[in-house]
Order: C-alpha cells, then structure tokens, then sequence
C-alpha cells in the first residue's frame, strides 16, 4: 500500500519558519525556489507574506 505524503513545515531547511521548506521536501524541489517565488509574490502582488503566514499557522510542523 501506497504511503500518502502530507504537507509539513521543515525542521531541517528552515530559515524563518519552515514553510517555504516543507513544500519543497513535498514538491521535491530546492528549498530557494520557493523562497525565490515567495519573495516575487511579496514584491509583485503582494500576497506572498501573507501566503507565507498563513500557511505558518495551518501547516503542522514535521515530526521528528
């Protein structure tokens, strides 16, 4: 059976509060291009520190 992959903020990659982190681990990506996109979000629309609080707040933090 198929182990599902959850969404979790990273104790290992993280720089403020894991978030940008933990959705790398889960995409599987480098943990700076998603910084980078929430850093263009923050300075082109505007959402991306509020995208970045929220999911601060809603997203568990990894078990270790």
């Amino acid at each position: 059976m198929e182990e599902r992959k959850k969404l979790y903020r990273s104790v290992d990659e993280r720089i403020v509060g894991g978030v940008c982190g933990g959705i790398a681990e889960y995409f599987k990506i480098d943990p700076v291009l998603v910084r980078i996109i929430f850093i263009l979000l923050f300075f082109g629309a505007g959402t991306g520190l509020l995208a970045y609080i929220i999911a601060w707040i809603i997203v568990p933090e990894e078990p270790r």
